[in-house]
């Protein structure tokens, strides 16, 4: 490997360090501040909060990584560039395909890294992500009895206690709730609260019961008490930790989703043999073995209007014909409907493989892109780099999930769908490529020149 080879690949490698901690703390702070009221209330401890987000870093990691190559190769060129050394190497006789070979190199090995990670990590970790995520919704939270207000989370019961030192409350009302057999109100000086397994102990002292029957309030009680004890079952007061082999198209490796579309294929064809031996067992038309599912609604009108303009047949017999051939439809309709079902369930599995290698290759097209951005832009700056980055990133994203909305309705190839953006990307960078070669930039990006020479400006007097 040539000096300069290995001069170039260390320069991404900082700028890609630096350029993924900043990714991922800005992308996990934000999932934090938009998942941190699952964890409020429920009492979880460390251990679950912390594979909570290690399990959702996996597409946190996903994200940011293509992005880190984006701002490591604008940083890496812009540099080189800012300090002529793209100039020295041509003056020198180096093409500029050569001083591109070794990023193409680096972004060509991360990307195989991130192909691995997106198809045996990244399913597993949102499945158990997912399956985590169902576990904390479905614990109850915690009792946290603030003084002075109504507590509600206790099952068939509400709690208000007007003061607590230390574990003891104070001035305690407990009141009944959706029971349809009488109205209880329990009043008690003082009182503690203790929780085990599935349901939750309140120990009161000195204190009264008002009980009224219900509905016809004609009996009431009054008990007084010195110790009384209340058991209150709870479901799912600690948390239960599930499993499950059910997974979603975002939860399965390529084999996986390979199967489920040859599952959904076999459906098809199975909906396909019903539909023919329906047309054939009950109408006179045999179903060509290239016909649409149009052709088959198309056969039923057919027959209808024969049934309609046979003359040999009695009113009676008419009638019974014409309502089995509505009834046909009727089936036929549901049939095409159920193998349309089918058709986008494997749209939506072809558009998830595709996508497992197309933003992986996304690194590759970063560097298409971002190597002739950052020779015009001619700055390293960590800030500049990651505003263009930004810039080609919401971009580039917005094509993917247009893609990825129009291939899962069936309006566009799941491939067309998910590789147009890199395509129409790689498209721009060698467009880029190309000008700079010529010695013919279409734009100039000379970004903090700009604002030197406003700066200047405005210090003239």
């Amino acid at each position: 490997m040539k000096i300069f080879h290995r001069y170039i690949l260390k320069e991404h490698f900082s700028p890609f360090t630096l350029a993924l901690v900043v990714l991922l703390f800005v992308l996990l702070t934000n999932f934090l501040l938009r998942a941190i009221d699952r964890f409020l209330g429920k009492g979880l401890g460390i251990g679950i909060v912390v594979e909570y987000i290690a399990l959702n870093l996996a597409w946190i990691i996903a994200l940011a990584v293509p992005m880190a190559v984006l701002v490591a190769t604008l940083m890496s060129f812009g540099r080189l560039s800012h300090d002529n050394e793209i100039t020295a190497m041509r003056t020198s006789g180096v093409s500029y395909a050569t001083i591109l070979r070794p990023a193409l190199v680096f972004g060509t090995l991360v990307c195989l890294v991130l192909l691995y990670f997106n198809n045996q990590v990244l399913p597993d970790a949102n499945h158990r992500a997912r399956l985590l995520s169902a576990d904390i919704n479905r614990k109850r939270p915690d009792l946290a009895v603030e003084v002075g207000y109504f507590v509600d989370d206790l099952p068939s019961y509400g709690m208000l206690a007007r003061e607590r030192t230390g574990t003891v409350f104070k001035d305690i009302l407990i009141y009944s709730k959706d029971n349809h057999t009488s109205q209880m109100t329990i009043f008690a000086d003082r009182g503690t609260m203790q929780t085990i397994d599935d349901a939750i102990l309140l120990f009161l002292e000195d204190g009264e019961i008002h009980e009224l029957a219900l509905p016809d309030y004609e009996e009431y009680r009054r008990l007084q008490f010195e110790r009384h004890r209340i058991v209150i079952p709870v479901d799912n007061l600690y948390l239960e930790r599930r499993e499950s082999e059910l997974r979603g198209d975002r939860e399965m490796d390529i084999p996986m989703m390979l199967a489920k579309i040859q599952g959904y294929r076999d459906k098809i064809g199975n909906v396909r043999e019903r539909i023919v031996r329906r047309i054939s067992s009950q109408t006179s038309f045999t179903l060509p073995a290239d016909a649409t599912s149009e052709d088959a609604v198309a056969i039923v009108g057919r027959w209808q209007a024969v049934i309609a303009d046979s003359s040999g047949l009695s009113r009676q017999d008419s009638t019974r014909l014409m309502r089995r051939a509505n009834n046909l439809r009727r089936g036929l309709t549901g049939d095409i409907n159920l193998q349309n079902s089918y058709l986008k369930g494997i749209n939506r599995y072809q558009v998830e493989i595709h996508k497992k290698f197309s933003i992986p290759f996304a690194c590759i097209v970063f560097v298409l892109v971002g190597a002739p951005v950052g020779i015009m832009a001619r700055r390293g700056g960590f800030a500049v780099a990651m505003a263009l980055s930004l810039g080609f990133f919401v971009i580039y994203w917005a094509l993917l999930i247009a893609g990825e909305e129009l291939a899962d309705r069936g309006l566009l190839s799941p491939f067309l769908g998910m590789w147009a953006p890199n395509i129409l990307l790689a498209c721009l960078g060698i467009f880029l490529l190309w000008q700079i070669q010529m010695e013919n930039r279409v734009w100039k990006l000379d970004i903090l020149d700009l604002f030197r020479k406003k700066a200047a400006g405005n210090n003239t007097p």
